[in-house]
């Protein structure tokens, strides 16, 4: 399908999900990251009860996904890397869901599966429907 018969809805819809995923991937990312743990377990609970490292590097992932799933699209420099991003994100997603689901956190979720189905709209999207070009005008 080429862009031209792509519908304009389909191409608007995709970025909009990636900014509904991308923004808050690295607001959150970067709270995980730089916030003192004792302030973040007061909003993340669990980020009391981990090693400082692993709420860090969760962070990093965070703020790997968010910038993926926006920035190669946006620029088209290696755009595929949206899709590997937005397949992060999927993975993310998964292990968080299972993640809150094992410790009887199951009210955490909701937000979870928003980021699931976003982001697998994303990869969907980009992947078959309307995957973004190198050197294209972003639209």
């Amino acid at each position: 399908m080429t862009k031209s018969t792509q519908p304009m809805a389909l191409r608007l819809g995709l970025w909009i999900a990636q900014l509904l995923v991308g923004i808050p991937f690295v607001m959150i990312g970067f709270m995980k990251l730089t916030t003192p743990i004792p302030e973040l377990a007061k909003m993340i609970p669990w980020a009391g009860q981990l090693p400082v490292l692993f709420v860090r590097s969760i962070g990093l992932v965070d703020i790997a996904g968010g910038v993926g799933i926006v920035l190669p699209a946006l620029t088209r420099i290696r755009p595929g890397l949206t899709v590997w991003a937005a397949a992060g994100c999927v993975a993310l997603q998964v292990c968080a869901i299972i993640f809150h689901l094992s410790r009887g956190e199951g009210a955490f979720t909701p937000l979870n599966f928003v980021f699931l189905a976003l982001a697998g709209f994303v990869y969907w999207g980009r992947l078959t429907l309307a995957p973004v070009n190198r050197g294209e005008v972003p639209t």
